[in-house]
């Protein structure tokens, strides 16, 4: 499945619809990974073929999103996106956790085990 990119819209349906709820309540069918992004971004680029290996070999186990931060400001000031890229890891129970900077592909593998699919192998 090739990676998604969210709008305000689809992000309220797939992940997380902030304007119902306070308290973060996940709405997806499948863990995933959001890659909050901007064109300009010489680091985004790097991230972005990563993303695109990992949807790949992830395909049915989690999803891969990304928000364009120009295009959906009101998402990236949702969740205090200060820096680019930030990598918000989202798991079906518990917090999402968010990595900031361009993360090596060993480094997302690890989280992706750890935090994504713990307990799903």
């Amino acid at each position: 499945m090739a990676l998604e990119h969210l709008t305000k819209q689809t992000f309220l349906d797939k992940v997380f619809n902030y304007e119902a709820n306070q308290e973060w309540k996940f709405e997806g069918t499948l863990p995933c990974i959001i890659d909050f992004y901007a064109d300009w971004c010489g680091p985004c680029k790097m991230v972005a073929p990563i993303l695109e290996e990992l949807s790949t070999e992830y395909t049915g186990k989690i999803n891969i999103y990304k928000i364009d931060t120009e295009a959906e400001q009101e998402l990236a000031s949702a969740f205090g996106i200060r820096s680019i890229p930030s990598i918000l890891f989202v798991p079906m129970d518990g917090p999402p956790q968010m990595a900031v900077g361009a993360l090596p592909k060993d480094s997302m593998k690890q989280t992706i085990n750890d935090i994504l699919l713990a307990g799903k192998n």
